[in-house]
């Protein structure tokens, strides 16, 4: 793909429709486990996007702030109850800084994935510890490479379809620079939609050494979000990273 692809990219395209889209079924374990964690202190959401996470959260009585790079994110956030009184900042989430310390900050999703080159994922961990007290922890939720339904690099799969309308995806693998482009083609009577994304894919122990360079250290991981065991059969996991208290 000829297209220049981030995190505001991402927000531009699915910003309509993302909360009503196909969306993980974890979300009240999540707010559960991030509360858990959160503790009494403040709470940062990188990548904070509609406030999916945020908002609820906030509801158990968080403070919650929030980056993201997609105006047309923040809009859709705006707009529910609750979410002008968040404080969200619009910029790149691997160097825009809300002021104060966080107890807790985390990004979830694959969001990490969305910046797209190794360079700019280790800034992210560095602007997290730069955002945490000390003592304070950083939790990231990404999938585990799977090259496993891919043939010469190409992958086609079906994910959704009904007698009106499908979607479907398409996706090659660079092995050398780690980047998975992806085209959603959504297919109705009412038109066709190109939904394009693209990924810098890292397994969890390049994730580990760029924590480690930001001074922060693996403290737990999980392969989902009811802290299931992380086995090598998980095709995802949940990480937790903490600065160091002194």
């Amino acid at each position: 793909m000829s297209l220049t692809f981030d995190e505001a990219t991402f927000g531009a395209l699915n910003a309509e429709g993302y909360d009503e889209g196909i969306l993980p079924d974890t979300l009240e374990d999540s707010v559960a486990l991030i509360s858990g964690l959160a503790g009494q202190g403040r709470v940062l959401e990188f990548a904070i996007g509609t406030g999916r996470v945020a908002l609820p959260l906030a509801a158990r009585g968080h403070v919650v702030a929030g980056i993201e790079g997609a105006p047309e994110m923040v809009e859709k956030l705006r707009a529910k109850p609750g979410g002008e009184a968040l404080e969200v900042l619009v910029g790149d989430m691997a160097e825009a800084r809300v002021p104060g310390e966080f107890s807790h900050a985390f990004l979830v999703f694959n969001t990490l994935f969305n910046l797209t080159t190794q360079e700019a994922q280790v800034r992210l961990f560095a602007n997290a510890a730069r955002h945490l007290e000390p003592g304070g922890s950083f939790l990231v939720e990404a999938f585990v490479p799977d090259l496993a339904g891919f043939t010469n690099g190409q992958r086609v799969s079906t994910k959704a379809m009904d007698m009106e309308s499908a979607m479907i995806e398409a996706a090659t693998w660079d092995a050398v620079n780690q980047r998975l482009d992806m085209q959603r083609i959504h297919i109705s009577a009412e038109g066709n939609r190109l939904v394009p994304l693209v990924m810098r894919v890292a397994a969890p122990p390049e994730i580990d050494l760029m924590a480690r360079l930001a001074g922060l250290m693996l403290e737990h991981r999980w392969g989902g979000w009811a802290r299931e065991p992380f086995t090598a059969d998980s095709r995802m996991h949940v990480s937790l990273y903490r600065k160091p208290a002194a």
